[in-house]
């Protein structure tokens, strides 16, 4: 199926190693250039430490750091030894990372100075950022390794879902599953792209195009964390070519559109998913970047992302089309009116084979071999696929379905509007009604009798929002995404102060 063994071994060695493979942005004005040989040698170095512990094969290494050249390398090194990679959000609290370290049994962990405080005595690690013997620098020597061939259902990795509606869940994922969603993404990718990596690598958008950079044998500029105007000076200064993103992390790019007017760039391609996107806002990115292609991708951490690709008959994708289902990944819509609307199931090789230790939750997730993903979808007549909303944020308003996403869509389109998030309200007449957390592109923005008439005048009556506030950025959970359970609870704080705009 692939050229790969294992999913901690992607480099090709028959091209120029000493090309650029990392370019590490930890501390921006004096960056640090790792080649693929170093990167390799370093993941090298790793597996062989992990080997010489004497840790049995498919043990679990955790590795709790922000993005930087050395998780790279522990990544990929773990992986090439037999081992489990385990990377963990570090922006959870230390009470969730403790449960993520015992459901997941631990036994070794990679950790930078911040991770190492919220790492438990009892778990052994090693230190990027310690500077003695001890430290991560003096004990990994880089090395050659013998890589570890994968068995066919052998994990590979497993991440842990952001936990949203309760505790994290381990989503362990094969080798053989990653590898072949990598086959099918990198078909048309360019060894000479040079991608940028800012959402965390603890999630499967920034993991997975990790991996895409080393399946190609491309470059990629790492930067630790998202910061709006780091990120978009990175993009110029290093000519980022390509890159994927959660359109979040763009809605803030484009606040900045003065300096993005003032600079040079490379880029040709911008993929955007991990969360919901309206027209609006691919139309502001692209009159921002009118050189790049913009294209919207889907994909779950338990079916991994390769979902949707280009249609058969070459049609051109509609405005917030995900794509058509790709050769050898099975989907099919449950649960609504007819075949053309419903939540989605998938089945493909990439997909798990359960949640760790919750027999109960994979029961429900999996249903004869078919993953129900939560996501409401909806086809055209030329087979495309459109987002319509999560299943769990669907609220019913006097007996009317709200899918949240639908009416943030509606509010965009507002030439004033720069961004929308809408969350239920409780209404003892109503059962729940929506109500809009509104980010305005100028100063003074538009009123709230305005946003609601024009909500009324394109939407159905009972989508407009009942209550807005206007603020001047959203929330953002660990993964870059919108917060909606901040906005939940400060809705209900507006609520009760009688606080909203007016």
């Amino acid at each position: 199926m692939t050229h790969w063994i294992n999913l901690g071994d992607l480099i090709d060695r028959s091209y120029d190693l000493d090309r650029s493979a990392v370019v590490d942005l930890r501390n921006a004005e004096a960056p640090r250039t790792w080649s693929h040989r170093e990167i390799d040698l370093l993941a090298g170095g790793v597996a062989r430490h992990l080997s010489g512990r004497g840790l049995q094969r498919g043990s679990h290494v955790a590795i709790l750091s922000l993005n930087r050249a050395e998780y790279v390398a522990a990544y990929f090194g773990i992986m090439r030894a037999g081992f489990v990679a385990v990377p963990v959000n570090v922006k959870l609290p230390r009470q969730t990372i403790d449960f993520i370290v015992e459901d997941a049994k631990i036994e070794f962990a990679f950790v930078d100075t911040a991770g190492r405080a919220l790492l438990s005595n009892s778990v052994p690690s090693l230190d990027f950022d310690e500077p003695g013997p001890q430290g991560f620098a003096a004990t990994i020597e880089p090395a050659a390794f013998d890589t570890v061939p994968a068995s066919p259902d052998e994990v590979g990795q497993m991440l842990y879902t952001s936990g949203s509606t309760g505790r994290p869940k381990g989503v362990p994922l094969s080798h053989a599953g990653q590898l072949w969603a990598l086959s099918i993404r990198t078909k048309a990718a360019s060894a000479d792209e040079r991608y940028i990596i800012a959402q965390p690598l603890f999630h499967m958008n920034g993991l997975f195009s990790l991996k895409t950079v080393f399946a190609t044998n491309a470059s990629v500029v790492i930067l630790p964390g998202f910061d709006t105007l780091g990120y978009i000076e990175a993009l110029s200064r290093h000519e980022v070519t390509a890159l994927t993103a959660v359109p979040t992390m763009f809605a803030r790019v484009v606040k900045e559109d003065d300096l993005v007017r003032s600079l040079p760039f490379r880029l040709k391609r911008i993929g955007l998913g991990s969360a919901p996107i309206t027209v609006a806002l691919i139309e502001r990115i692209q009159n921002l970047f009118p050189e790049a292609t913009i294209s919207l991708g889907y994909g779950t951490t338990e079916a991994g992302p390769a979902v949707f690709g280009p249609h058969p008959d070459g049609l051109v994708p509609p405005p917030l089309a995900l794509g058509y289902p790709i050769h050898g990944s099975d989907i099919k819509l449950a649960g609504g009116d007819d075949d053309n609307q419903g939540v989605l199931l998938m089945r493909n090789p990439a997909l798990m084979a359960g949640y760790r230790n919750l027999p109960e939750t994979t029961a429900k997730a999996l249903r004869d071999g078919w993953y129900y993903s939560g996501d409401v979808m909806r086809r055209d007549e030329n087979g495309f696929y459109y987002f319509v909303g999560r299943a769990d944020d669907m609220f019913v308003c006097s007996g009317e379905n709200i899918y949240p996403a639908e009416v943030e869509k509606m509010l965009e389109r507002h030439p004033l509007v720069q961004q929308a998030a809408v969350v239920p309200l409780p209404d003892e007449e109503r059962g729940q009604v929506p109500v809009a957390f509104v980010v305005t592109k100028t100063e003074p923005g538009i009123s709230v009798d305005e946003l609601k008439k024009f909500s009324l005048a394109n939407g159905p009556a009972y989508q407009h929002p009942r209550r807005i506030e206007f603020t001047s950025e959203l929330p953002w959970a660990g993964t870059n995404k919108i917060d909606r359970r901040a906005l939940i609870e400060r809705a209900r704080t507006l609520e009760s102060n009688r606080g909203w705009s007016r």
